[in-house]
């Protein structure tokens, strides 16, 4: 592999995280996670920048973090939060794959995980799911507008996701 960073975007819950982690044991990337990047630069959890200081804000430190992941991270795997896609430097990052699931899919695999309460309350997004569709079906386009790559992870375990995405990026 070569030394650009892979970033994995998508629908929150679609499993960008755990796939990341498969990605780091089956290559010599390292995994950053760009939520996990703001909730250190803030203090604070995602849930509570949502509810203290809105959206823009939050949008405004992803931002922060992206032209930050542009100058100083390389050869890692990025993890990135389900609306990370839209910053305006995504491409001078790394390449961009896209994991490709259905709404219903995404959401059974949150409620069926042993934490799922924990992963419901830490996205606030899913606290209203008429709400929560509406973005995902809006996002679905500008996913696959941004993607180098588009892999479909809805029936696979993220071990089967990772060796396929390693698989389309050695083409």
């Amino acid at each position: 592999m070569n030394n650009e960073n892979i970033i994995l975007i998508g629908f929150m819950g679609v499993g960008k995280g755990t796939i990341a982690r498969a990605l780091v044991k089956k290559s010599d990337y390292f995994a950053v996670d760009t939520d996990d990047l703001i909730e250190s630069l803030e203090n604070k959890k995602i849930k509570k920048i949502f509810l203290e200081d809105g959206e823009p804000y939050f949008r405004s430190l992803e931002k922060k973090c992206a032209l930050w992941c542009e100058k100083n991270i390389k050869n890692s795997i990025i993890s990135t939060g389900g609306g990370f896609y839209k910053q305006e430097n995504i491409k001078k990052i790394g390449k961009i794959i896209y994991l490709q699931s259905t709404f219903e899919k995404i959401l059974e695999g949150i409620n069926s995980s042993p934490n799922a309460k924990k992963k419901l309350k830490k996205r606030p997004l899913l606290s209203n799911l008429d709400e929560a569709k509406k973005i995902y079906d809006q996002r679905i386009t500008e996913y696959e507008n941004v993607a180098d790559i588009i892999i479909n992870v809805e029936d696979w375990d993220e071990n089967i996701a990772a060796q396929n995405i390693l698989k389309a990026l050695s083409k």
